[in-house]
């Protein structure tokens, strides 16, 4: 079996959607300045009151046998930089050399170890282990040398929710009553918005605890627009909702920044979703700057990569929860790792709906939980019936 083609296309459909769906935004670290401090959530392009426009573009690896691997959504440079770049180490070769393939891509575009050539090898690594799996008539993780559990605990990842009290206590309700026993829940305020954005992050954490009690588990995400005194300042006063752990809340870059935080505060520090490579994460580690490492799959160097930064986290007191947009790739990337490293999964709400528009069966939890699924490769399948065009 010989690779044959290497190509992307675009899907446009509709979803489904009353009201607006993005109804708030994260806080962002050029929020710093004025001028992008007042954006807002930004929206979808509204088609008829009950539907929206959604698309996206993914990446498809064909070989000569008629086996084909995908993995997306991409963006627009990915696509530039697979198909200028990455496509012709492919053609003509055999697919299942995905650790030659890696360390062939990594060597040739070696200016680009962070950022979006790194998320294009990503995109192109799961792509040859989806192909693999469907080639072989197996589900990744079983390749990988799973499962290693019946099913992964989720949590629902909040993104884009309003932040309104009244609003936010019915949807932690309704996420408790579809069986989730954790949750995040994105801040909105950093230093830029001083003592109102400090009382406005603290009354949204106590809103959701004394909306879902302290028996589920509860985290925050800063999305890299804190500082070290801002960040230890308001781990002390989060401390008595004793949260599972707080997200990124310095620039990626700053890992003394992290581990002078780590140091100084009890709440467990998460990040390394803006992270790439066993070699950023090794850096991360070393310096004791996080106490969960966070690799998104389809960023930091594909499955084959975030392999190794399990296996580095594997032999310290650090576990991996990765950052979640391609749900296939982290579901079975998890069930090939241990509970005890790997103890649960993201479930971005509104952006799986985003992603997983075209599906004909959506990856997402049943009573906060995804079980394994016996399909080849990742597991998903486009339906064309959802799909008003390709190109």
């Amino acid at each position: 079996m010989r690779i044959e083609d290497v190509r992307t296309f675009t899907l446009r459909g509709l979803m489904p959607c009353e009201g607006e769906f993005w109804e708030e935004r994260l806080v962002r670290p050029i929020d710093v300045y004025q001028r992008f401090r007042e954006e807002g959530p930004g929206s979808l392009k509204r088609v008829s009151e009950s539907t929206v426009e959604v698309a996206g573009t993914y990446l498809e690896i064909a070989t000569d046998e008629g086996v084909s691997g995908i993995a997306g959504p991409i963006d627009s440079l990915q696509v530039s930089i697979i198909n200028g770049s990455l496509k012709p180490l492919l053609l003509g070769e055999d697919p299942y050399q995905v650790e030659k393939f890696w360390d062939q891509m990594y060597r040739l575009m070696v200016h680009g170890r962070k950022g979006e050539t790194m998320m294009a090898i990503s995109a192109v690594d799961c792509a040859l282990w989806d192909l693999k799996g469907k080639a072989l008539k197996q589900p990744v993780y079983k390749l990988l040398g799973g499962p290693t559990r019946d099913r992964v605990r989720a949590y629902a990842s909040t993104l884009g929710y309003s932040l309104k009290p009244e609003a936010v206590a019915k949807r932690c309700q309704s996420f408790v009553e579809e069986g989730y026993t954790a949750m995040k829940w994105f801040f909105r305020h950093s230093p830029a918005d001083g003592v109102k954005g400090v009382e406005r992050n603290l009354e949204l954490v106590k809103t959701v605890r004394d909306t879902v009690g302290y028996n589920i588990d509860l985290m925050v995400d800063c999305w890299m627009s804190w500082s070290v005194p801002y960040t230890i300042k308001m781990a002390g006063k989060l401390e008595r909702y004793e949260l599972a752990w707080i997200e990124e809340p310095l620039l990626p870059d700053d890992i003394n920044g992290y581990a002078e935080v780590a140091a100084a505060v009890e709440t467990p520090i998460a990040g390394g979703e803006h992270e790439y490579t066993r070699w950023g994460f090794n850096e991360l580690i070393k310096h004791k700057a996080l106490d969960i490492l966070q690799p998104d799959i389809m960023w930091a160097g594909g499955i084959s990569e975030v392999l190794k930064i399990c296996a580095l986290a594997s032999v310290t007191d650090v576990s991996v929860v990765p950052h979640t947009g391609f749900m296939a790739s982290t579901v079975n990337l998890l069930l090939s790792q241990t509970e005890t490293l790997c103890p649960i999964a993201e479930y971005l709400v509104k952006w799986n709906m985003i992603n997983q528009a075209f599906y004909k069966e959506q990856l997402k939890p049943e009573k906060g939980f995804f079980k394994p699924t016996c399909k080849p490769g990742l597991g998903f399948e486009f339906d064309e019936g959802k799909v008003v065009e390709k190109t």
